[in-house]
């Protein structure tokens, strides 16, 4: 493939993308912590964003197409180091091999840990390796399919402490490996984030944020979300 579309492609993403870097903004956040690898790549000049399946014998969420991540642990340096890891651990990804650009808006999971999304290149030929223990499968998507889906549906989710949110749900029909992955939840959440960071155009469906300021309302989204986690964590004790 010819530089020129490739260099162009990421360039433009680049830009974008650390409009929106959040940093270590939320680190003093008193919840436990996990981060994600977001990995992009070009293929035939069109951005793609590499996703997993959780492999079948894992305790939670087994089966689901989620990002390389994990829990941070404690010889993590900060969320990019953890999710470098948990990226090279998960399918062989090479740290050195990652252009890191930004950290997003960080969402919370079902567990209450605090995940933050950290953006990265890799080049399109990387071949994957995954751990067995941890990966059944590993694909790509093209990152426009989040804002210009065939197939999607959304539902209403109201969290464990409360917060009442839409879940995006995307059927993806994978030409290469002859089926269909569901992509919902967090990870649908971070993809689509994602997209709308990119591309900066309306998808074809409703999201909860207001497009012509993406970075505050994403932040009061994301802010309400945690406020209510942390009245939950209250009401509880």
């Amino acid at each position: 493939a010819p530089a020129a579309p490739r260099q162009a492609a990421v360039e433009q993403a680049r830009h974008r993308l650390r409009q929106f870097d959040v940093g270590d903004k939320f680190s003093r956040l008193p919840l436990p912590r996990a981060a994600v690898l977001l990995p992009l790549m070009v293929r035939g000049g069109r951005l793609h964003l590499l996703l997993t399946v959780r492999s079948m014998q894992l305790r939670r969420s087994p089966g689901e197409v989620c990002f390389p991540g994990g829990k941070r642990e404690a010889t993590d340096k900060d969320d990019i180091d953890t999710a470098l890891r948990e990226a090279k651990e998960e399918v062989g990804l090479q740290p050195e091999k990652v252009e890191v650009i930004c950290r997003l808006m960080p969402g919370v999971d079902k567990m209450n840990n605090l995940v933050t999304p950290v953006v990265g290149f890799i080049e399109d030929t990387f071949q994957a390796t995954p751990n067995p223990d941890e990966v059944s499968e590993v694909f790509v998507v093209p990152l426009e399919y989040f804002v210009k889906p065939l197939n999607y549906k959304t539902f209403s989710y109201k969290t464990s402490s409360g917060y009442l949110t839409q879940v995006h749900c995307f059927i993806y029909d994978d030409q290469e490996h002859k089926r269909s992955f569901k992509i919902w939840g967090l990870t649908a959440h971070f993809a689509v984030f994602l997209a709308l960071v990119i591309f900066g155009e309306r998808p074809t469906f409703e999201v909860d944020y207001d497009l012509d300021n993406l970075i505050s309302s994403s932040e009061n989204n994301f802010i309400n979300l945690y406020t209510s986690v942390c009245e939950r964590k209250k009401s509880n004790l």
